[in-house]
């Protein structure tokens, strides 16, 4: 039996860049806060060429402007370069004008760093839902064939749990949405994707989540993570809630073992590779 092949992905920002701690520090401290994801980044570069994988770096264009270099390298390592936007602000913060603004910017920043084409975006906080569905007409006029910016989950930060859980298209033209994988129990859907999943709960129950998908359902998968969760060393940040704490600390020694074992339990490509037959599809006349 083949394996289907499963979309790597990595959100590419820095600790403080986080919705979680946002509350404690502002937007405009970033440019005096060190970075640490150029060292993180070098850190799973190195992880999956040793398992000979291949994955889709979503990158903010802020990270992109200072760490061009390291753009560079993802791209010269054959992966996958798209978008996460310029500065991690949500999509439904913005307006219509707004948001069609930063994803253009990000896009052409993004494609002039890293002297590759770029196809793919991924909201921050998957925050493209029921209120902001004009997000994807704005992405296709800006030149994006594919969004992964639905998570079809209840979460009190993110979610919208009645959207189709397999790639659809959500408007008249040709751009594709490929939600995060769900795995559909007792009548609700429940979140086998990775990030603060991934490290929360047992490695062999988030396995037999991916492995439900592959085989009863015959379809692929994404896995998420990003750069700051293979660092546990990262500064402890102050002035945010017991919540945001624990969802952002727990467990970040446990990422990069579990991330060996799953990279070595399923197959992986880049999105753009191992949704191709869903993007190769034309639009339904």
């Amino acid at each position: 039996m083949i394996r289907p092949i499963n979309a790597m992905t990595v959100d590419v920002e820095d600790y403080f860049q986080v919705q979680a701690l946002s509350p404690a520090i502002p937007r405009a401290t970033w440019d005096s806060i060190p970075c640490r994801v150029e060292a993180n980044v070098e850190r799973i570069l190195a992880q999956f060429d040793a398992a000979g994988i291949r994955a889709t770096f979503f990158t903010l264009g802020w990270i992109a402007e200072r760490h061009g270099a390291m753009v560079r390298r993802i791209v010269a390592a054959g992966h996958e370069l798209a978008s996460h936007g310029y500065d991690h602000v949500r999509a439904d913060r913005f307006t219509e004008a707004q948001f069609r603004a930063d994803v253009g910017r990000t896009r052409r920043l993004l494609e002039d760093v890293g002297g590759a084409a770029v196809a793919g975006y991924r909201a921050p906080t998957f925050s493209i839902g029921r209120t902001n569905q004009w997000a994807f007409d704005a992405l296709e006029a800006e030149g994006y064939r594919y969004s992964s910016s639905v998570y079809p989950v209840r979460h009190d930060l993110y979610g919208t749990p009645d959207a189709p859980r397999f790639p659809y298209r959500p408007g008249s033209g040709a751009l594709w949405e490929i939600p995060m994988t769900t795995v559909r129990l007792f009548g609700r859907n429940l979140p086998a994707a990775g990030g603060g999943y991934f490290r929360l709960l047992p490695y062999r129950l988030f396995r037999l989540g991916l492995a439900r998908r592959n085989h009863t359902e015959s379809a692929s998968g994404i896995f998420y993570f990003h750069p700051w969760e293979v660092d546990p060393g990262q500064p402890r940040v102050h002035g945010v809630g017991a919540l945001a704490r624990f969802r952002h600390y727990i467990n970040l020694a446990r990422t990069a073992p579990r991330l060996d074992r799953l990279l070595r339990d399923f197959a992986w490509d880049r999105m753009d590779r191992a949704f191709a037959d869903v993007l190769a599809q034309a639009p339904a006349e």
